[in-house]
């Protein structure tokens, strides 16, 4: 997350010869989320995202008709991030685009998301999943 005003991204293509000019070396990475109940927390991103939903014990991921998954894995003792505060850091974070901040800030509320009191910007709003950690809803 960012505080505001703008920035710059740099974009650059990094090839590696023994791997040939147009050869990924991987494709489609996931990321893993800790957080105490897998199942929840997958269906909470699940309706988000309208991505598909599935478990086993202490592992859930949802995942895109087109590939991209996104895991949650079960920790014993888990412990939230406190943003923004670093006590305990929130090391990672989701940003997804909406259409209308209002519409998508009423919807995540309804799946159990909660709106954080630390607003930053205005082109994005910061909520907490069920599990504590920091996400954003961003419109640009």
């Amino acid at each position: 997350m960012f505080s505001g005003g703008s920035f710059l991204l740099r974009t650059r293509i990094v090839r590696f010869s023994e791997y040939g000019a147009a050869m990924a070396i991987a494709r489609f990475p996931s990321l893993v989320i800790d957080c105490p109940d897998p199942e929840a927390l997958a269906s909470f991103y699940g309706a988000l995202l309208d991505w598909e939903v599935k478990t086993s014990d202490g592992w859930a991921e949802i995942r895109a008709d087109y590939g991209q998954c996104i895991c949650f894995q079960q920790v014993a003792d888990y412990s939230p991030p406190r943003w923004p505060g670093q006590e305990h850091p929130q090391q990672m974070h989701l940003d997804v685009v909406v259409d209308d901040l209002d519409t998508a800030e009423a919807e995540v509320l309804a799946l159990g998301a909660t709106r954080h009191q630390h607003q930053p910007g205005t082109s994005f709003r910061v909520f907490l999943d069920p599990a504590g950690h920091p996400f954003c809803l961003c419109i640009d």
